[in-house]
């Protein structure tokens, strides 16, 4: 369908000139000049102005400071839509306008006031833009905005021009907004307040269709069923009871690159010589633009630092920003109560792509995860800044500040390394602002300095952040990557954590499974100590041990601070890292990941047809054969020092005389792969075969991680304990706090044993008591909780019990009675009658 379009994209002289006079005003000020880098960084980007219709743009290009260009060398090219855009169609042929204009050039900064520019909405489609230059050899380069509002077709494509301006004020949650909000004659902007409770998502996988719209729709039927008084059902037990939803980042990530290359794979020029024609001659009136709908995979870590500021083009349903904020006001109107959004934020490194997209002063140097970025240059740092700010305008409660520890930078005055707190603190106090509503964010930090120093697991204080800000909260030790609760003797080992959570957890992020956790399980050495009390197999193991009833109970029913759960270990979904955007790195990324195939997959659950297709028409029909392949891959390419060549050709070495030879090795499991078409799989091995068989392992497993495939298998009972465990701390803010002196806690050690056991008062009403006692490792133990707290037992009735563990009657006498590996409950005094 045509739609109308301007006949013209033209500068607005007088506004652009106004525009050049307020910056050169703020440039020319006293302020410092990181002010100053503030103050320009809010009209950097793309913004629509309805009332006169003009769009102001702004760019930061240091880079073309130093270049010597020709006058015509440097222009805005803006594209036109002239037919709508289906959006949700994956692959679509649509004809664009194509106009090219000079920005005017100020300093480092260009600026423009554009009449004619289209602003996208919700059904409308905006002008694309980008701005282009030729350098010295004559090569045609691209400069993106680096904080669009829309990136419907990813980092590597020109960004979307979007009425911001309709879409705040027609969002559906502003009561809440203004009812949380600095009111008329406050002098300070309120903080929003802590959660009871966080449920952690990632997007791709917490619901079937893997989109922001798929999670809306899921909490809209749970408030119809709550309003009109319905049951839930186990699954959305699971989505429930919780005040508070943390999102996995959502920030565009990487995306699919052959030979580094800087082209879009998803917004296509279908006519090379149109493309070409159009710098020439611009405008052009009818160029034909393919568009791909994104399907990039991610488990959102891995950024390029561009675009933060918009959303992940491949979770929206609609690739519309207003899908985000439907989203949002679905759960900031959540009939039990608003449930709270948090996002992560990942500010502390950028992927090596970030290279192909921002400029080098944005970057300081490589590091483990990609780049370190230079948050001491005023114009970056502001510019972050101003990045975040425009993230959580969109409604966000919350923020976590993912990897703390990172932000470092080389002091030349006291020439140490040190950590910028600075910046960290800054970003908790960077003030939303939505229709006139402001407010700061409830803010976790994800610190765990002296990281990557040896032995930082027992040498951090996780506290560094809470003690410059107390209102803030850091994630806990009992919750960081390097906890294996799998494994024997776990809780044994962690008691001194453990004991420092219960004295001093009240701002720490508290609980045991989370998306590093889980993931970091799945690469623990099956040879290791298991703890077989869990399950039967390695995935029986992996699911109680981060769905565990006794640790469920001690976290939500006695310990301080704040709990949080993810979806995947609440459901008993796989989960790993995931990613089929890496062509450099991906072979060497699944290679750390093969103990995914040992601790989460079943060979069962492998035969089912769904499961790993696109690795299963490679030739590997067992998970005994995939393991055999991701096994020897994992000891070979340490081996080889990840020199994929040198990987190939000891694969290729297996093969001898048309069979699998492992005669002269120990490599007992080789023997899976010697079938016909695995060994022509591997007789044809080379570098672009492996990496494609990267890329459909991650494919494979991001289905795999998907909880809507679990959800029918879910135990009622088990959700529904976990539901009334969550409204139990909902019921007792109290918990949330330190213990006192009157209150205890402590552990039985007899064995193979680890028994906790305490009791807790209301500060405020000493009389409201609970006491617990969790079984969380080894075999059945009597019980008898009246001696070690000098209880009468008489005098008190269970509250809360695990699943089975008061049938038969099991509870009748609280004196003395059995608990098993992974049972617990908790006690409240009997309410004595008033006569």
């Amino acid at each position: 369908m045509v739609i109308e379009t301007k006949d013209f994209v033209k500068l607005a002289e007088d506004a652009t000139q106004e525009l050049l006079d307020w910056a050169k005003e703020i440039e020319q000020s006293d302020a410092t000049v990181f002010e100053r880098a503030e103050a320009l960084a809010t009209k950097l980007g793309a913004h629509y102005h309805r009332q006169n219709g003009l769009t102001e743009i702004g760019f930061w290009a240091p880079e073309l400071t130093g270049e010597i260009m020709r006058p015509r060398d440097i222009y805005l090219e803006v594209f036109t839509p002239l037919e709508e855009i289906d959006w949700r169609s994956p692959m679509q042929t649509t004809h664009f306008r194509r106009d090219c204009l000079r920005l005017k050039q100020q300093g480092e900064f260009f600026w423009g006031a554009i009449e004619g520019m289209q602003a996208g909405t919700k059904d409308r489609p905006g002008c694309f833009y980008w701005l282009r230059y030729y350098n010295q050899k004559g090569q045609l380069q691209t400069i993106r905005d680096m904080m669009p509002y829309s990136l419907p077709f990813g980092i590597f494509a020109p960004a979307e021009l979007y009425d911001m301006e309709s879409l705040q004020a027609n969002r559906e949650d502003m009561e809440y907004l203004r009812r949380t909000s600095r009111a008329n004659g406050d002098e300070e902007v309120p903080r929003v307040g802590a959660p009871v409770a966080i449920l952690q998502l990632h997007i791709g996988t917490a619901s079937r269709s893997g989109t922001i719209a798929g999670l809306t729709e899921i909490y809209r039927q749970i408030s119809r069923k709550i309003r009109e008084n319905i049951p839930l059902t186990p699954a959305e037990e699971c989505y429930v009871g919780y005040d508070a939803v943390q999102l996995l980042p959502i920030e565009p990530p990487i995306e699919y690159r052959q030979n580094y290359q800087q082209e879009s794979e998803f917004f296509l020029f279908a006519d090379k010589e149109s493309d070409r024609k159009a710098r020439i001659l611009p405008p052009l009136n009818r160029s034909p633009i393919k568009l791909l709908k994104p399907n990039t995979q991610d488990w959102g870590y891995d950024v390029p630092i561009l675009g933060s500021s918009a959303t992940n083009p491949a979770i929206l349903q609609s690739l519309r920003p207003d899908e985000l904020i439907d989203f949002i006001a679905t759960l900031h109107n959540f009939p039990t109560g608003p449930i709270q959004i948090i996002y992560d934020l990942v500010y502390g490194h950028a992927d090596n792509q970030a290279e192909l997209l921002i400029n080098r002063q944005y970057l300081k140097g490589p590091n483990m995860y990609g780049q370190d970025l230079n948050h001491q240059l005023p114009t970056v740092r502001a510019i972050f800044l101003e990045l975040q700010r425009r993230k959580i305008n969109t409604g966000a409660d919350g923020i976590r500040v993912d990897g703390g520890q990172d932000f470092r930078f080389f002091n030349p005055l006291s020439g140490r390394v040190e950590q910028d707190d600075a910046y960290l603190l800054a970003m908790s106090d960077l003030v939303q602002e939505i229709n006139g509503c402001q407010r700061l964010l409830f803010t976790i930090y994800e610190d765990g300095r002296p990281w990557p120093e040896e032995g930082w697991e027992e040498k951090s204080t996780y506290r560094e952040l809470i003690e410059l800000k107390p209102e803030s909260y850091q994630w806990g030790p009992l919750i960081f990557a390097h906890n294996t609760p799998t494994l024997t003797g776990f809780w044994e080992r962690k008691w001194r954590r453990v004991c420092e959570v219960i004295q001093m957890g009240d701002r720490w992020i508290t609980g045991c499974g989370n998306h590093d956790t889980l993931r970091r399980g799945s690469q623990v050495d099956p040879s290791k100590p298991i703890n077989w009390r869990l399950g039967e197999n390695l995935t029986e193991v992996i699911r109680h041990a981060y769905d565990n009833q006794a640790v469920t109970l001690w976290v939500y029913g006695f310990s301080p601070g704040l709990p949080m759960d993810f979806i995947n270990c609440t459901t008993r979904s796989p989960w790993m890292f995931f990613r089929n955007t890496d062509d450099r790195y991906g072979v060497k990324v699944i290679s750390e990941e093969m103990g995914f195939l040992d601790w989460q997959i079943s060979p069962e659950f492998y035969d089912r047809e769904w499961v790993f297709p696109r690795v299963k028409s490679l030739g590997f029909k067992t998970l005994e054969q995939l393991r055999a392949f991701g096994r020897f891959l994992e000891e070979t390419i340490l081996e080889r020092n990840y020199d994929l060549l040198e990987v190939i050709q000891t694969f290729h070495s297996l093969i001898k005389n048309d069979r699998i030879d492992i005669s002269d090795t120990d490599l007992f499991f080789m023997k899976f792969l010697d079938t016909p078409e695995i060994i022509s799989y591997i007789r044809k091995l080379n570098v672009e075969r492996f990496k494609k068989f990267a890329q459909m392992f991650m494919e494979d497993c991001y289905e795999v991680c998907n909880v809507s495939h679990y959800l029918e298998d879910l135990n009622p009972d088990n959700t529904e304990f976990n539901l009334k465990l969550r409204q139990f701390r909902r019921d007792r803010s109290w918990l949330n706090g330190n213990l006192k002196a009157t209150d205890r806690f402590n552990k039985i050690s007899e064995g193979d044993r680890t028994i906790f056991y305490g009791i807790r008062s209301n500060p405020e009403n000493p009389t409201e008591q609970i006491a617990m006692v969790a079984h969380l490792e080894g075999e059945p133990f009597e019980i008898t909780l009246g001696d070690w707290l000098q209880l009468d037992m008489s005098e008190w009735t269970v509250d809360l019990a695990s699943v089975g563990l008061n049938d038969n009657n099991n509870l009748a006498d609280l004196r003395c009675f059995n608990l098993a590996n992974s049972q617990a409950l908790l006690l409240k005094p009997i309410q004595k009658s008033e006569d």
